[in-house]
């Protein structure tokens, strides 16, 4: 495996940090690089790369971590990261960023490459059929033999302690596929960030985020800042998605050593940037905006912030996201928009079947709450999942898979 550091002038946004300009305007780096990070070959020369740009210095003691595209089929993020490049290097010439800063605009090149005929799949690894975002790194417990007799009396100290522990278990680690390599190389650039956010987005929605319990309300200033229309909490996902292999060992650890101070020193989230359709210049302004914000407010950037804005909505359990299943087939004629209020009980949407005995079979909510999103194309099957509620209570029987897949 080799990485590389870009030190000749690149085209485009991904000017090189060894010239320090960018976008022939002349604007000088201070502090930005690119480097290459290239994949083992795991089939006969098919070797792929994975990109990252730093602002800032690691030596700061503050970093963090921003990825999008995990699920390559999820455009927005894509154009947010577009935007907000726009805001650090101006940021960067300007000397203004104080942490470290580390962008991976676009974080699974194996699904990128998923063209089949003109969909774009980039969901899942067509190897073993497992989702990008499921199955990440669980290392607790081999950090935990590291640590056993090296924790100390203060937070500080214990941070220190575990960052180093989780370092050599990465290193040790050797991925047996490609699929099981990216999720090694994303963490292992990411486990020692202060915050890590994961951009998404779902089918049609609001924008939400998800976060752990444990991290809350610590985290309420990103979901505030982002203008989330949800925010859903869990101690446990059940499915281990990437944002949870980087902060969910924390509060795992400070379960197992109660006796000394361990803090949840990551603060990960994953937040979906409303649906795939959602892509347009103005909100990828806007979203890139307030990621800018957020990092300025927490000390990443210089410069003064507004006020933190008001939640638009107060967070709720994961465990309260009630699926909407399809009865019958047909065609699916949605009531509702994401973002509106639903009872348990009103009408949600009707499956049309211009064959049936019975062809229009309205479907109702299971619970009430905020309907969070509804599915792209407009076609049901028996079982098949067409819409989410987030309520305040947890649903009766949800088991421990709670993220949908």
């Amino acid at each position: 495996m080799g990485d590389q550091k870009a030190r000749v002038p690149v085209v485009g946004a991904f000017a090189a940090a060894g010239n320090r300009y960018c976008r022939g305007s002349r604007m000088t780096f201070h502090t930005r690089t690119v480097k290459i990070h290239r994949f083992p070959v795991f089939d006969m020369e098919n070797r792929r790369t994975l990109t990252t740009i730093r602002y800032g210095n690691p030596s700061s003691g503050r970093k963090a971590y921003i990825q999008a595209g995990l699920h390559a089929d999820e455009a927005p993020g894509f154009l947010v990261m577009h935007h907000l490049i726009d805001l650090l290097d101006r940021a960067d010439a300007a000397k203004k960023i104080t942490g470290e800063i580390v962008l991976v605009p676009v974080a699974n090149p194996i699904g990128t490459s998923q063209w089949q005929g003109d969909t774009l799949l980039g969901r899942y690894e067509l190897y073993d059929g497992v989702n990008f975002n499921r199955r990440h790194l669980d290392i607790t417990d081999r950090v935990a033999k590291r640590i056993e007799n090296r924790l100390c009396a203060t937070a500080k100290e214990n941070i220190v302690v575990i960052r180093s522990a989780i370092r050599k278990v990465i290193k040790r680690i050797q991925p047996k596929s490609e699929g099981e390599y990216l999720k090694h190389l994303l963490l292992s650039l990411s486990f020692d960030a202060d915050v890590v956010l994961d951009l998404h987005c779902d089918f049609q929605a609001v924008l939400h985020v998800y976060t752990g319990t444990p991290l809350w309300p610590e985290a309420a200033d990103l979901s505030a800042q982002m203008g989330a229309e949800a925010t859903l909490l869990c101690r446990v996902s059940g499915e281990h998605p990437f944002d949870e292999a980087c902060s969910r060992i924390w509060w795992e650890l400070a379960e197992r050593y109660p006796a000394y101070p361990i803090p949840p020193a990551c603060l990960a989230a994953t937040v979906e940037l409303r649906g795939q359709t959602d892509v347009n210049h103005e909100l990828g302004v806007k979203d890139a905006g307030n990621l800018f914000t957020f990092l300025k407010r927490r000390g990443f950037i210089k410069g003064s912030t507004s006020a933190i804005p008001s939640l638009k909505n107060e967070a709720t359990p994961l465990r309260g996201v009630a699926y909407v299943k399809a009865p019958v087939p047909g065609v699916v004629v949605f009531l509702k928009t994401p973002g509106q209020p639903v009872k348990k009980g009103e009408t949600l949407l009707e499956i049309v079947h211009p064959l049936a005995d019975n062809r229009i079979t309205p479907v109702k909510s299971p619970s009430s709450g905020l309907l969070l999103s509804t599915y792209l194309d407009r076609y049901a099957r028996p079982g098949r999942t067409l819409a989410l509620v987030a309520g305040k209570k947890p649903v009766k029987n949800k088991g421990n898979a709670l993220l949908a897949m």
